[in-house]
């Protein structure tokens, strides 16, 4: 990525996002008007490949993309990252018929895809899921009720992870254009945070699509392997959220005074301070390092995700995704006490940073989730994994 480029991103957050803390919060209509402009200037799927129309730019240096963007606001980043999980998807997994369009239509219209997984019953536990796929003649036909899912009902093609009506093991991928009859929004979350993002709960009632819209493999592991991009992102969030704290900190402290000084002479501020910077430097460090390690198994993979498919959950991404969390947390805390009790509201912006950081912990896996399969999958003797 060109430095040109990432200060695109930085003039487009300074003068779209930044200081707008207001506007996201109180749920804006979806797409937000600074999405439209975020495509008028060439930059919306940033990361879509160059043969697909978009700037292929690598997940590597998305870290600071995200970061940049989140430095203005976690949902809008967050809602603007996203279509990279079924991207990924869709490119790896998907026959080029079904692909090339969708890939391509997210360059030059600056749309989204949306990935349909989490269900109220199971949770975490998409082994449990109640979504049914059945075949009819060449067609597939979708039923069942989706909980959380960004984007959909601003994306162009929704990918739903479903099980067969006929063999409860056999898990599925489906492709469906978000106009197919049977798709209904039930409704739009009030979430507590990143409010500038659209998540939805949606029902699938007799929704048919080809047969050839089923991506290629078994379906948990093609969601599983493209959520190492997706954790790698909402961590760079973190980095973003965190490093907006860490300014608004600074200044704060040059005009509050304690003891006739100002509060950056202060030994204990200086001290959280210090803590501040060296958490936001691991972060992106961890964040880059995952990132680098996916975007080589993303060249090395051919179509159909060989090495995806195997690799699975990576050990890196899991990582970033926790400790970030973690991390991200312990700064947006840092921040609040220091702005005593005005840090406790919603009358500053770090009130809005610290819900937005929570969402870190909680989406894409919450923490202990996440911890789970860090055990079970590299922590247990290779032979006892599962």
């Amino acid at each position: 990525m060109t430095a040109e480029l990432l200060k695109r991103i930085r003039d487009f957050t300074a003068n779209e996002l930044a200081g707008k803390d207001t506007h996201f919060d109180e749920l804006p209509e979806q797409p937000t008007a600074e999405a439209s402009r975020l495509h008028d200037l060439g930059l919306a799927n940033w990361w879509v490949p160059v043969q697909y129309g978009g700037l292929g730019v690598s997940l590597t240096e998305s870290v600071d993309i995200v970061s940049e963007l989140a430095y203005g606001d976690a949902g809008f980043a967050f809602g603007a990252f996203l279509p990279v999980l079924g991207g990924i998807m869709l490119q790896h997994f998907g026959t080029e018929e079904l692909a090339r369009p969708a890939l391509e239509a997210l360059a030059a219209e600056g749309g989204r895809i949306a990935v349909l997984g989490s269900e109220e019953e199971a949770g975490s536990e998409l082994v449990r899921i109640t979504t049914t796929f059945r075949t009819e003649g060449d067609r597939l036909v979708l039923n069942g009720d989706k909980y959380f899912s960004t984007n959909t009902d601003t994306a162009g093609l929704l990918l739903v992870l479903a099980r067969s009506a006929d063999d409860t093991a056999d898990f599925a991928v489906v492709a469906i254009p978000r106009d197919t009859p049977g798709v209904e929004i039930v409704k739009r979350w009030d979430l507590l945070g990143v409010r500038g993002t659209g998540t939805y709960r949606v029902r699938l009632d007799d929704c048919a699509v080809p047969s050839a819209s089923r991506l290629d493999g078994g379906g948990l592991r093609i969601l599983e392997a493209g959520l190492n991009a997706s954790r790698i992102l909402i961590a760079a969030c973190a980095v973003g959220i965190a490093r907006r704290v860490r300014d608004l900190s600074m200044e704060y402290a040059a005009v509050k005074r304690l003891k006739g000084a100002p509060l950056t002479e202060n030994a204990v501020f200086a001290g959280k301070l210090g803590q501040m910077e060296t958490l936001i430097d691991v972060m992106r460090n961890q964040c880059r390092a995952a990132a680098g390690e996916f975007d080589h198994l993303l060249i090395t993979s051919a179509r159909g995700g060989t090495g995806l498919h195997r690799v699975g959950t990576l050990r890196s991404a899991l990582a970033a995704k926790l400790f970030c969390g973690q991390a991200g947390w312990e700064v947006a805390s840092t921040g609040s006490e220091l702005f005593g009790g005005l840090g406790y509201t919603q009358d500053h912006p770090i009130g809005k940073l610290v819900r937005d950081m929570r969402f870190v912990a909680v989406v894409e896996g919450g923490e202990d989730v996440v911890r789970d399969l860090m055990y079970a999958r590299y922590v247990v003797p290779a032979r006892k994994r599962r």
